[in-house]
């Protein structure tokens, strides 16, 4: 079959899933959501909408579903499930109320908010690619009876709605990662991430979008359309986890998993105001996915990539990691033995010994300050100028947290050539198996790919043994960034740096179609540092700068290309308002749990100020 025929079958099973009673009206959809072929295409017919706010105006929810979907977080709606508020059950019928296979009458008011918020999440976003409600009734069932049963829940995460990438398994969906090649060819065994979170007790309700073989940074592809971004359809979604930043952001799920090799869990997150968190190699189970037709074992040899979670806080990242670091080696063969424990950071002054009344600085692990990192740049592209703002503001609130040390981080020199080699090492097959399965059903790539993607030659073991040798020099000269003195102590220098904040990207969220360097999150991927984006605040008025111009000296083609998303002769700047800016927060590699940490004290700093800001 023909790559159209194919996506028109796929489309018509989705569509399935949500019954016309759970449908918006026309008129409540905002102008220009395209037929899946065309959004990918005429992407000019979209208005800089915001739909965040059509859940709250649409009338398919109460005040009180309102309420629920908006003020829980994952540990709030975990304990309301254990004090039996509500069952598990009762929470998927709502999922299950969606795909219309149990009568709702029942179903109490305060239950059904999560259905219909991914029911028009679908519907203005096109986010999912997989619901899977039938089969998270059954699993919804056995916690309950479990729970009545022994008066105990299965697990720490009972009950919880999670929902992941496309590219995870999940035994009899498919997983296309945007290919109509591999749609109605499902899985025959779940990833062992999934297998990992059931047996926590999370409930999987759905499977979302990705781009066309999961090697792009917009989300779109010809099985399911683009995935719009619900801030502002004009901008990405990002990608490669674009469906469920878009889920998230729309809270249709509690908490999402992605990937990441370029960005794939930062980017999104950054493109929606939400949190990501990249961690080392080993931490979160990757073991098991599809890999859009790549050589098996490739990550094994190249760049590997890594699993990680999307969530709305800081504090539902670190909900689900305490549960699935410390088990990761226990169910995949790429887990690690980890532990999720650590000294908390303080965040104002304490007694802690002395003389009465004096007050010491808050402790991170060992040391009496933590020590904040600002590298502004990477070398290669030279962040636009409300980038660089923001990251200034991180910085000076920093400068005026207690126990907080800020230091500037010059620019690393192997850090510029970090980006070519994961880059090389990315590409490692050639992009042919790819090729293949694109050529097979006469699909064509999608925009963001076209001049990027190509068939190329397989590298020798010899050029690939020759990158992992100069990966491993890069390793080894990008220590030196985490140390900033010498010590007589250790004969030798020590790291005393514990966390770096960081651009996610030198742009903010731009056009659909237009993301440019994504060295500013690929290189950590390569250097297997953990990384994490935290949002800070909304792009405004002032951050315009409309008349003014970059004037600094172009530093290469990256550089260039950077430039025309901030030109006023190839962008109009205003699109940019309202959309998030982000930082990007780094630790050294396996300190996942101190990053954990350091984003949530800069995190803390943050919504200070905003408190700040709103009270004046």
């Amino acid at each position: 079959m023909s790559y159209k025929n194919i996506a028109h079958q796929k489309q018509l099973q989705l569509e399935a899933q949500i019954p016309p009673q759970w449908r918006l009206n026309a008129s409540q959809i905002p102008p220009g959501l395209l037929s899946p072929a065309d959004s990918i295409t005429n992407t000019g017919q979209y208005e800089a909408i915001n739909v965040l706010e059509i859940p709250r105006i649409c009338g398919l929810l109460t005040p009180e579903e309102l309420h629920i979907t908006e003020q829980y977080d994952i540990r709030s709606l975990l304990d309301a499930i254990r004090e039996r508020k509500f069952t598990s059950k009762e929470v998927v019928e709502a999922f299950c109320k969606v795909n219309d296979l149990v009568p709702c009458s029942h179903l109490p008011v305060s239950l059904t908010s999560h259905s219909q918020r991914a029911a028009i999440a679908q519907q203005l976003t096109r986010c999912l690619t997989e619901p899977v409600f039938e089969q998270a009734l059954r699993q919804a069932q056995k916690l309950d009876d479990h729970l009545q049963r022994t008066g105990a829940p299965i697990g720490p995460l009972h009950g919880l709605p999670v929902s992941v990438k496309d590219s995870f398994h999940l035994a009899g969906v498919d997983s296309t990662t945007g290919l109509a090649a591999l749609a109605s060819r499902p899985a025959a065994h779940s990833s062992p991430l999934v297998h990992l979170l059931t047996s926590l007790g999370a409930i999987i309700i759905a499977k979302t979008n990705v781009p066309q073989t999961m090697a792009a940074l917009d989300s779109c592809n010809h099985l399911f359309g683009r995935t719009l971004n619900p801030l502002n359809r004009r901008l990405t979604v990002g990608g490669s986890t674009g469906g469920e930043a878009a889920l998230l952001a729309m809270r249709g799920s509690m908490v999402g998993f992605g990937t990441d090799i370029g960005g794939s869990i930062r980017i999104p997150a950054m493109c929606t105001g939400l949190y990501g968190f990249k961690p080392s190699a080993g931490r979160v189970p990757i073991a098991g996915t599809q890999d859009a037709g790549s050589m098996a074992g490739k990550g094994r040899v190249s760049l590997q990539p890594v699993a990680g979670p999307l969530a709305r806080s800081v504090a539902d990242l670190g909900t689900v990691m305490a549960e699935i670091v410390p088990r990761a080696e226990l169910f995949s063969e790429d887990g690690i033995p980890g532990v999720w424990s650590g000294s908390r950071i303080s965040y104002a002054p304490s007694v802690r010994g002395g003389a009465a009344g004096v007050t010491q600085p808050p402790s991170f692990g060992e040391r009496q300050v933590l020590t904040i990192g600002v590298l502004r740049g990477d070398g290669l592209v030279e962040p636009l100028p409300p980038i660089a703002k923001v990251l200034d503001e991180v910085a000076q609130l920093l400068r005026h947290t207690p126990g907080v040390r800020v230091v500037e981080v010059p620019v690393p020199p192997a850090l510029s050539k970090c980006q070519g080699i994961a880059g090389r090492l990315m590409g490692v097959d050639g992009a042919n198996p790819m090729m293949d399965l694109l050529e097979a059903t006469e699909e064509p790539l999608i925009p963001w790919l076209r001049g990027r993607m190509k068939r190329g030659r397989e590298l020798t073991l010899a050029q690939v043994g020759a990158l992992q040798a100069q990966r491993a020099q890069l390793e080894r000269e990008m220590l030196a960034m985490w140390r900033t003195r010498s010590t007589t102590a250790t004969a030798g220098w020590a790291r005393d740096i514990d966390a770096i904040i960081h651009p996610v990207a030198p742009h903010p969220v731009p056009e659909l179609d237009r993301y440019n360097a994504v060295g500013y999150t690929s290189s950590w991927v390569l250097l297997d540092y953990p990384a994490g984006t935290i949002p800070v605040r909304a792009f405004r008025e002032d951050d315009l700068e409309l008349g003014k111009e970059m004037t600094a000296p172009v530093l290469g083609s990256w550089d260039k290309a950077n430039r025309l998303l901030w030109n006023q002769k190839t962008v109009d700047r205003r699109v940019y308002l309202g959309s998030p800016l982000s930082v990007q927060v780094i630790t050294p590699t396996q300190h996942d749990y101190e990053l954990y940490q350091a984003m949530e004290l800069i995190d803390r700093a943050v919504r200070g100020e905003a408190r700040v800001s709103a009270m004046l």
